[in-house]
């Protein structure tokens, strides 16, 4: 069954200040998990959802951002033409392909995750939307693709379970019903409590779908937490009489915005690799890509 999800939002505006110093001068989301930037991991798991366009919000400096995501055929060809067949084929591996349309938002000032997925708003296509944190990055099934296919209306909120001692680090929910398969109803979530003070040890991971409505609510939202646009306060406030759904994900997440983070999913994407087990999700993938060229991104500067 096709997914009712058009488009992902990817927002890639952050500075990147835990991994510092390499992210002076590159991204985050370039950086490397052994084999591949975090930004191809976030790829991938847009294109797998099968949806028709992919928004990435960028700050100015970040130009390697979109120079990555532009193919080179004429650097394929190269290597190709200098023997060098294997890397040929890795390079044009990463393409978007033609069937979905790579666009730019452009967030100017780091006001928060609600302020960038609200510089999206005249990008994303009509429906439910979904949200893709590439710092989170989860191995094993596709998180969204799994969202998906449970997903019927309002928000809905990627989510693990943590120990007592860390709460205090994550959105914890309000669980208010009984669990239907992966799907657990919730009123709300504290964000960071206090430890002893938790609702739950349900936490929120980076993988949202979201109802278009969150636009206007992000639009009225006050500046919350750090003089910054908090998605997480419009999602409570939508709650109020929208349905707010926490989904159990079966994969393992990594948080590859500290440098601890980043080498464990170095370490488990390695092990993926050399025992093959990544394959078969890449199969699936390109299976679903399957007869298409591949193009470049359109640039669109959003708000």
């Amino acid at each position: 069954m096709a997914s009712r999800i058009k488009s992902v939002v990817i927002p890639a505006a952050g500075k990147g200040t835990r991994l510092l110093p390499a992210t002076k001068s590159t991204p985050k989301e370039l950086l490397n998990i052994y084999d591949r930037p975090a930004l191809q991991f976030a790829i991938d798991e847009a294109v797998d959802l099968g949806v028709e366009r992919i928004v990435v919000v960028i700050h100015p400096d970040k130009a390697a951002i979109r120079h990555y995501l532009e193919p080179d055929p004429a650097y394929i060809r190269a290597l190709r033409a200098s023997g060098k067949a294997g890397l040929a084929a890795a390079l044009a591996e990463i393409a978007v392909p033609d069937r979905i349309k790579t666009v730019f938002a452009v967030q100017e000032e780091p006001l928060g995750l609600g302020h960038a997925v609200y510089s999206a708003r005249d990008l994303v296509l009509p429906g439910p939307f979904a949200v893709l944190l590439p710092d989170d990055l989860i191995l094993g099934q596709p998180c969204l693709s799994e969202m998906a296919q449970t997903y019927a209306h309002g928000h809905m909120i990627a989510a693990m379970e943590v120990s007592p001692a860390e709460t205090a680090s994550y959105g914890i929910f309000n669980i208010s019903g009984r669990s239907i398969g992966r799907s657990v109803p919730v009123s709300g979530m504290v964000e960071k409590p206090k430890a002893g003070h938790a609702p739950s040890r349900l936490a929120a991971v980076g993988r949202y779908i979201l109802d278009p409505r969150i636009f206007a609510t992000l639009r009225d939202l006050p500046r919350g937490a750090g003089n910054e646009i908090q998605l997480t306060d419009a999602i409570a406030r939508d709650a109020e009489d929208l349905a707010l759904t926490a989904f159990r994900f079966s994969g393992t997440r990594y948080d590859c915005g500290n440098h601890d983070g980043l080498m464990e999913a170095a370490l488990a994407r390695q092990a993926m690799v050399k025992d093959g087990s990544d394959a078969k999700v890449a199969s699936a993938v390109a299976g679903r890509a399957k007869g298409t060229v591949l193009t470049g991104p359109t640039a669109i500067a959003g708000a």
